[in-house]
């Protein structure tokens, strides 16, 4: 017979259960014992690196799901890690593993038996075992050279049986040693991006100024002493927004849809005017060597926000446009 149940409440509840054994552990991690631990493990991983070796993580049913999610955060990350299956490991995939490396073990019992005996002849092969659990007392935890307190005081399952606080503070504890890892091995946002070449990551850390911009034959360039006529004529057929007002190579100014429409406040004047009594001066420019990101940010995190901005090198000589449209529509 099924019983009603208020699925709200028991979303909440759930989340401030895992919330919680995410902030226990973290206090746990107050106490120098553990703080030693944690300090042994990052050693043994960032020494098994340095040296051209990896971090193997093994781990079974759905600690080794979590195991793939974090091998796979520390490849991304600037950390080498592979995921070995510990019953594969027993039949023949050990050989992945050399003298170099370093393994990071997860069960929550550290009783799996698979694991318990997969751990045995990397000991023997001198390999550092981390181990990551929720009884420091087990099998695993008395073969590893530290540990990692991944206990929680009750899983969220309402019987107590599916792994879940313990599978999200596993996966927590992963992305914790991954980002140290990352800070310890100087991983940059430049290396990052050499990581995330693909999708919309990959373009928000990649993607410059020179590959949204409009150039050559595309940009709409007019003298200072252009009339105004010629401004409005330009700027209706090019459709960018914006014309720019050059010098010859050099920028001297930019007159927006916005100049144009505020110009006509002279009435009759209007076509007697020329770019250099419409135009913005010295306008605010970017190069095309900038990462877009930077230029929408330019763009939209002012008081008044920039819909058009020129492109200029090092001698402010024009090299195109870049519009906050085409800038939106990349990300």
């Amino acid at each position: 017979m099924k019983h009603k149940v208020d699925v709200l409440t028991e979303v909440t509840r759930v989340l401030k259960m895992e919330g919680q054994a995410i902030l226990s552990c973290e206090q746990r991690l107050h106490s120098s014992e553990a703080q030693t631990h944690l300090r042994n493990a990052l050693n043994h991983f960032e020494s098994a690196l340095q040296n051209g070796g990896k971090i193997v993580v093994t781990g079974l049913g759905k600690s080794g799901k979590v195991c793939q999610k974090i091998a796979a955060t520390m490849c991304s990350t600037g950390s080498l890690a592979v995921y070995l299956h510990p019953t594969e490991g027993l039949h023949g995939d050990l050989g992945l593993v050399s003298k170099k490396d370093a393994v990071l073990a997860l069960s929550y019992t550290g009783n799996t038996d698979e694991l318990v005996r997969l751990l045995q002849p990397l000991k023997s092969l001198g390999v550092a075992i981390v181990g990551l659990g929720g009884n420091a007392q087990s099998k695993m935890a008395m073969l590893c050279d530290a540990w990692i307190d991944g206990s929680v005081e009750q899983e969220a399952c309402p019987h107590n049986l599916a792994p879940t606080s313990s599978t999200t503070l596993a996966l927590a504890l992963g992305d914790a040693l991954a980002m140290a890892l990352m800070q310890l091995r100087g991983f940059d946002a430049e290396a990052f991006a050499q990581n995330h070449p693909g999708g919309s990551l990959g373009k928000r850390l990649n993607l410059k100024v020179k590959d949204v911009m409009h150039a050559g034959a595309e940009l709409p360039i007019v003298s200072v002493s252009a009339s105004v006529d010629d401004v409005v004529v330009l700027s209706t057929k090019m459709k960018l927004g914006a014309v720019l007002v050059g010098e010859g190579k050099q920028l001297r100014g930019i007159i927006t849809d916005g100049d144009l429409r505020r110009a006509l406040g002279h009435r009759e004047k209007f076509f007697t005017l020329k770019a250099k009594d419409v135009m913005t001066a010295k306008p605010i420019t970017v190069r095309s060597e900038m990462m877009a990101k930077e230029a929408l940010d330019l763009m939209e995190n002012r008081q008044s926000q920039i819909n058009v901005l020129p492109v200029v090198d090092e001698a402010g000589n024009i090299q195109g446009i870049v519009r906050l449209h085409d800038l939106v529509r990349s990300f």
